[in-house]
């Protein structure tokens, strides 16, 4: 297997790795949280590479664990206080973790391969020649761990997916049913902190954010359903990933910094062209409202004064735009909407409701 091709298949198992975590995470209002987590554990890494003294030791994913829970629990803790707010809460918590790793790794690890910029910005260019044998065969050091993490990721979801979509949208519903809200949020959370260690050799802090956070966020605007939400943002990271590799080839760039601004040029795409969410499909949907609500303001005034001796002066065009107080340009406009919905016509410039009409001003009259 080519370098190329392992880089690419190293890029998307990390890709679905965050994704799977970071949809709940988005729906839980807690995207911040990745970010503070994927950056704290790098102190528990610190901390266990202290006690092991080896960089492959699982103990680091331990570590950097139990340092994610820390950071959630101190999170919570000063949230409970009810004088900070989560935001504020982890904009305390995640510095404070984070610069004590800094000040440890520059006092007492120089001479150690556990570089700041390495953690922060990640290069997949170098994950394939740190290699491991698996039953005879040579295979990079990050895919295999990346893999399993993968693997435990989806069998968590899938074993605990009832609880996880009930105990993220309904929290004391999952409570009154015997379920514990708190356990699966701290077992979330511990996931969370594995997924990001074991993405640091690789794609770097500053990725795994944007894989957590951006693919989850993109599916939310493509989809209601739970299971779509989850498939759709492990495709959007994947995809993602492998732009950013091309890209990064393409600009001789830095890898895991291309994937990042691919996720982010995909989410622009989908928050502008999302079918039902995306900027334009709103701005189409208030162009047809204003458009239906004025002719159906023109339907209740010709209604109104329908067959009545008035008619002849109220339901003129040009007295119309006296009455109804609208411009001439948008008057016209809104008079040949609703002839092209069938709803009026024009005779020798008076205005009549056809049947259509009248049901229309009739219905916006009861409702």
């Amino acid at each position: 297997m080519s370098a190329s091709l392992e880089i690419q298949l190293i890029a998307v198992v990390v890709a679905a790795a965050c994704a799977l975590p970071g949809v709940f995470l988005v729906l839980r209002s807690m995207a911040m949280m990745a970010d503070a987590i994927s950056h704290t554990v790098l102190l528990g890494i610190v901390l266990a590479f202290f006690l092991v003294q080896d960089l492959q030791s699982p103990w680091l994913l331990l570590g950097a664990a139990a340092i994610g829970l820390l950071t959630v629990s101190l999170v919570e803790l000063l949230n409970r206080t009810g004088r900070v707010k989560q935001d504020a809460a982890i904009g305390l918590v995640f510095p404070a973790l984070f610069s004590l790793a800094v000040i440890l790794i520059s006092r007492y690890a120089r001479g150690v391969h556990l570089d700041t910029d390495a953690v922060i910005l990640g290069e997949l260019a170098f994950a394939p020649f740190d290699r491991m044998t698996i039953l005879g065969i040579e295979l990079p050091h990050a895919l295999v761990t990346m893999t399993v993490i993968l693997l435990v990721n989806v069998i968590f979801i899938a074993v605990f997916y009832k609880e996880l979509k009930l105990a993220t949208f309904d929290p004391a519903l999952a409570a009154a049913l015997g379920f514990s809200p708190a356990l699966l949020h701290y077992a979330l959370m511990a996931l969370v902190s594995v997924t990001a260690v074991g993405a640091f050799d690789a794609v770097g802090a500053i990725l795994v954010v944007a894989l957590m956070v951006t693919p989850a966020a993109a599916a939310y605007l493509l989809a209601d359903d739970l299971r779509k939400v989850l498939v759709l943002s492990v495709l959007i990271a994947a995809g993602s990933a492998l732009g950013g590799y091309w890209l990064a080839r393409l600009l001789n760039a830095n890898i895991a910094g291309s994937m990042a601004t691919v996720t982010g040029i995909v989410f622009l795409l989908v928050l502008m062209l999302a079918p039902a969410r995306g900027l334009v499909a709103v701005a189409r949907r208030r162009w047809r409202q204003r458009w239906e609500f004025a002719q159906t303001m023109l339907a209740i005034h010709l209604l109104h004064h329908e067959d009545t001796p008035a008619a002849r002066d109220e339901n003129r065009v040009d007295h119309l735009l006296e009455h109804i107080r609208w411009q001439p340009v948008f008057a016209e406009r809104v008079i040949r909407y609703a002839e092209h919905k069938g709803h009026v016509r024009r005779q020798r410039g008076m205005l009549q409701l056809t049947e259509q009409g009248r049901q229309l001003a009739r219905r916006a009259m009861l409702s």
